[in-house]
């Protein structure tokens, strides 16, 4: 078995279906298995997969255990020597399984890697970013990596915005950097053999971050490349709130684990500082009051 790609699935039933007939349509040349971690949907999800993908290695949680917990019940039962973690709001147009087995096969020192991931319109979407510095997190929270000259250099912790792509022709080629988004996260199954699992106390993410530092660590590089895309649709398995909060989360754990002591009360104050910039932002000055409330509640959990 070359190719284990995992799914983890909450309620995405129409998603899920989509992306697993993309799969077994486009796929060729590389001999893969397809398992499916279902926490505890009730939108009819397991049974389509019975039904109609017989061939899927369906694996029922009877809780929802998040994407970090999902996904190592299934990279525990995968057998091939690549484990792909997909999203199941993702779509496959090519033959990119195979071309990303074949990419991974001729660079045997990169430990994880991504394809390109573009929206139903074509646009090239974010991909990952650099690792949280202090610096990096000011930056985010005062929205300085989003204008596009700065942009170029400051090298965002944050997914890029979509002029990385667009405006920097470095960012357009295949290139290193320090961690991938989960939508599409193909990781050699050595590096699951040397640093293990996902981190379950990340529910969702900043866990693949978390994964990326500890490759990193160990000498593993951690790659992107446009050789193929996907689709990707983009928060439809997820959800903003969930995002936006489970980021905060993420970050001080991160920083609790991998980050001197001494930096928390400096994360803590810019992620508090952030949250009060949204609130005026988006809250006072553009009258949503859903925003407002969510970074209310993010402001508390800093």
């Amino acid at each position: 078995m070359k190719l284990s790609v995992i799914i983890v699935n909450y309620n995405t039933r129409k998603l899920l279906k989509n992306c697993l007939s993309s799969i077994f349509k486009k796929t060729r040349g590389v001999k893969i298995e397809v398992i499916v971690v279902d926490n505890a949907s009730v939108d009819g999800s397991i049974e389509m997969i019975q039904k109609e993908f017989p061939q899927v290695i369906l694996i029922k949680n009877r809780k929802n255990l998040g994407f970090a917990g999902g996904n190592n019940i299934g990279i525990k039962k995968a057998r091939g020597e690549y484990i792909l973690l997909l999203n199941s709001d993702t779509r496959i147009i090519e033959d990119s399984l195979s071309k990303m087995v074949n990419f991974m096969e001729e660079n045997p020192q990169i430990g994880i890697s991504s394809c390109q991931l573009v929206g139903e319109d074509g646009k090239i979407q974010p991909s990952g970013g650099f690792f949280p510095s202090l610096f990096r997190i000011f930056a985010w929270m005062f929205f300085l990596d989003d204008i596009p000259f700065l942009a170029n250099f400051i090298r965002s912790f944050h997914p890029h915005p979509p002029q990385f792509y667009t405006h920097n022709p470095w960012y357009k080629l295949a290139h290193f950097q320090d961690w991938i988004t989960g939508a599409f996260f193909l990781i050699r199954k050595k590096v699951v053999e040397e640093i293990g699992l996902l981190d379950e106390n990340f529910f969702m993410y900043v866990e693949e971050m978390d994964y990326c530092f500890r490759a990193k660590k160990r000498g593993w590089k951690v790659f992107y490349t446009p050789l193929t895309k996907i689709i990707h649709l983009g928060g439809k398995s997820g959800g903003s709130k969930m995002a936006i909060l489970g980021e905060y989360q993420g970050l001080k754990y991160f920083y609790q684990k991998h980050m001197p002591s001494w930096q928390m009360p400096f994360l803590r104050g810019l992620l508090k500082i952030g949250a009060l910039f949204r609130i005026f932002l988006f809250g006072i000055i553009k009258k949503d009051l859903e925003a407002r409330k969510i970074y209310a509640e993010a402001f508390r959990i800093a």
